[in-house]
């Protein structure tokens, strides 16, 4: 998706839309076009070329493994664990009912929360170490495009506290003083 301008229009709750509809239905279309972006740079994050799921100097992602015990995995090896984590969540009827009729569990909200927190931190990788390859595969537009939706969705339902977002902080100011993130 390549848009121009301003995301407001596109992230607002539209009227008569259920907002766990709204939260479910950019959960699943951003996981899988984030996926789409790594899977194209995937022959670049090697666990040679990303020892660590790091964005940034200083900034490095561990894994929480079954016993909340935090490891820290090569890139493609944490990449895989959370597509794999988001995925499953996603398959989960009982987060994401697809019958008539069911209803979206309460706590939806902080579940798309911490769904966005972990597609955050692939986003921070693919900018902090695999932009050239979005560059060179001339796929900047649409993943700048994807970004700043993401931002924008997240800014207006509150899916991302500021320290969260601090690896790209600086991206993240230049899009909203050009006005393409609102």
């Amino acid at each position: 998706m390549l848009v121009r301008g301003n995301f407001k229009t596109i992230t607002e709750l539209p009227r008569y839309v259920d907002i766990n509809e709204w939260l479910a239905f950019h959960a699943f279309e951003f996981f899988n076009h984030i996926n789409l972006f790594y899977g194209s740079i995937t022959y670049f994050c090697t666990s040679q070329t990303c020892p660590t799921m790091s964005a940034g100097p200083g900034i490095e992602y561990t894994w929480s493994d079954s016993i909340s015990k935090k490891v820290r995995l090569p890139a493609p090896q944490y990449i895989d664990y959370m597509t794999s984590s988001l995925q499953s969540i996603l398959d989960d009827e009982s987060v994401f009912p697809t019958k008539a009729g069911s209803d979206f569990p309460r706590e939806l909200p902080s579940i798309v929360k911490k769904m966005f927190s972990q597609m955050f931190k692939l986003f921070a990788h693919i900018y902090h170490e695999h932009y050239d390859k979005v560059l060179c595969l001339n796929e900047d537009p649409h993943f700048n495009s994807l970004f700043a939706h993401f931002i924008s969705f997240a800014r207006e339902f509150d899916l991302l506290d500021k320290k969260e977002v601090q690896p790209l902080s600086e991206l993240i100011d230049i899009m909203l003083k050009n006005g393409v993130i609102c």
